[in-house]
């Protein structure tokens, strides 16, 4: 295959699916974050948080300021009442402590908190939530909470340090199984302990008093505030979760700004205000996901959603200002993700370096970034997403380059294709088409290298569980979104050797070394070339396909969305949205 040109059955393929290119935007978006940041294919950020006081984090980000829509130019004042409504889909868990995904996480965020959140102020993200603040004790090793006065569960009862304390070692018992425990809490003394069934108890954490929780970790680590953002830290209602058992989540007692009122799966998900949020409280009287399903622009047009981004076949239309529709087109700022192949390393023919090398010299990522996506892309040649803090633009990518494709194959120990495995690339979904860059990057693997796979479409709960279980063989339809403004999020919780959330099995001992020592060094910039000699090692090795980083995008809001705010991380988004109609 030539640059600029996409094969026959790719450009059919693109007909039929340019117009719901980023249709998904708001449905699956996120983080998820251990995924947890994990997104779908083609997504953007929707998060809207609320602005407030934060700490200065270990390292200046480089993000790009939120965008606030719907700001009332009339002074208007927000008032109470009214329902925002949104595309979304089924979450797989609502369970904190077990969020992995974006889709999860967007509701999760609403209902639950913890001691910190994600704010607004790009520069300075990291803010009180449950806890008024901290401090930093024994050379960065102690963490000390003060929790706010008469907080309150959304059922009356108090919230105590004890809750915290509970809360941290559920997440970690072997009986919760979290898959992500031990990456946003193993830094805590005494969890790792808890994860392995050797301990119930940690001894890192300690109640000090009703309003004052005591955190020791095992070294000074300039990202452990940013991990209690997650929701693995948030807290829960002990009595509520032991009482109904599995069916907890059903009932769940909140502390977040909404409680959950309604799910009914593949219909509706109802949130309603929290009269016991410590904060001030949310405007909206509901919030309701709609996750039947539907297309979402005509959904947007017939006023059955009140937001949805742009895909390419109306967007020459809604930037017409002679448009009426044109009065709602919103700029929004790329999600700092990355979507890419992955591949199970552990399996044949993805243990051999030089076949997953060849690989990615075989993609044109220009060509898909031109033809598929009208440039609202940028190719992704590294991990860590361009603005981001960490971000190398020295980070040497495997470029498109089909004759070094072809060599690399052919020293490859697959290179006879009748000796070569069969390679299954799943992607997630429940029919029709697997998605538009799935197919261009397989017409790629079979035009220049002559590889030929089969694409395997599985429901999207499915397809978490079995990413994080290691079924998988390669897989794609999927971003990983930052969770917190750190390198630390990309590189060391998706490649050291021995992080939950490094899928694809990848183990290199310099690697581990780079983002071991970036762990407790102090000084930002030695701890930022750690992680990018980390990331320009993966990269070399061809650990995964890097395929784009997102740009700024557009979407559609109701002009009687007041204070919506986009920002290029998934944060509490509607404690401070109001309707005006």
């Amino acid at each position: 295959m030539t640059r600029n040109q996409l094969s026959k059955r790719s450009k059919v393929t693109q007909q039929l699916f340019i117009g719901t290119v980023a249709a998904l935007t708001f449905i699956l978006t996120v983080a998820c974050s251990g995924n947890s940041g994990s997104t779908t294919d083609e997504t953007l950020s929707t998060s809207t948080p609320p602005p407030a006081r934060a700490e200065k984090p270990n390292i200046a980000p480089e993000l790009q300021p939120n965008k606030d829509v719907g700001a009332d130019a009339s002074n208007t004042a927000p008032r109470q009442g009214g329902v925002f409504n949104t595309l979304w889909s089924d979450p797989p868990t609502i369970d904190p402590h077990l969020v992995t995904d974006g889709t999860s996480y967007g509701i999760v965020i609403e209902v639950f908190s913890g001691l910190v959140r994600l704010g607004a102020d790009p520069v300075n993200p990291f803010e009180p939530d449950l806890a008024e603040s901290w401090t930093v004790l024994e050379n960065g090793t102690v963490y000390e909470f003060k929790l706010r006065k008469d907080l309150k569960f959304s059922n009356g009862d108090p919230v105590t340090a004890q809750d915290f304390k509970w809360s941290f070692e559920r997440a970690a018992h072997p009986d919760t199984a979290s898959t992500v425990a031990e990456e946003f809490l193993g830094d805590i003394i005494g969890i790792k302990e808890i994860v392995e069934g050797t301990a119930t108890t940690a001894e890192g954490i300690q109640v000090v008093d009703e309003r004052t929780l005591r955190l020791t970790i095992d070294a000074p680590k300039a990202y452990f505030i940013a991990k209690l953002t997650y929701p693995t830290a948030f807290v829960l209602n002990k009595n509520n979760v032991e009482s109904l058992g599995r069916k907890w989540t059903d009932k769940p007692v909140s502390t977040g700004p909404f409680n959950l009122k309604e799910y009914r799966i593949g219909q509706r998900i109802r949130l309603e205000r929290n009269n016991n949020y410590w904060g001030r409280l949310a405007y909206l009287d509901e919030v309701v996901y709609n996750l039947a399903g539907g297309v979402s622009m005509a959904m947007y047009e017939n006023d059955e959603i009140d937001i949805t981004s742009v895909g390419l076949a109306d967007l020459e239309r809604v930037q017409d200002p002679t448009e009426e529709i044109n009065r709602d087109l919103v700029e929004v700022p790329p999600n700092f993700a990355v979507s890419y192949v992955g591949f199970n390393i552990k399996e044949p023919p993805f243990d051999d370096a030089a076949f997953r090398q060849a690989l990615n010299h075989s993609v044109d990522k220009q060509l898909i970034a031109d033809q598929v996506f009208s440039n609202l892309v940028k190719p992704a040649y590294g991990i860590i997403p361009p603005g981001f803090p960490g971000f190398s633009p020295n980070i040497k990518g495997l470029e498109f380059d089909p004759q070094l494709a072809k060599d690399l194959l052919a020293q490859s120990v697959y290179a006879d294709p009748n000796k070569r495995p069969r390679i299954v690339l799943t992607v997630p979904g429940t029919g029709g088409s697997p998605g538009l860059t799935t197919e261009v990057v397989a017409d790629m693997w079979r035009q220049n290298l002559g590889i030929e796979i089969e694409i395997q479409q599985v429901e999207w709960a499915t397809y978490i569980q079995d990413l994080h279980r290691g079924r998988l063989q390669a897989w794609s339809g999927l971003s990983w979104q930052a969770d917190y403004p750190d390198p630390q999020t990309f590189i060391d919780v998706l490649f050291r050797s021995s992080s939950a959330i490094n899928y694809g099995g990848y183990a290199n001992q310099q690697v581990d070394k780079y983002v071991v020592s970036a762990q407790t060094e102090q000084d930002a910039t030695k701890r930022v070339k750690f992680y990018n000699d980390a990331e320009q090692i993966v990269i070399s090795e061809a650990a995964w396909l890097p395929l784009w980083w997102g740009v700024d995008s557009k979407a559609l809001v109701k002009p009687w969305v007041k204070d919506y705010v986009f920002s290029s991380m998934t944060i509490p988004k509607f404690q401070n949205v109001w309707i005006d109609k």
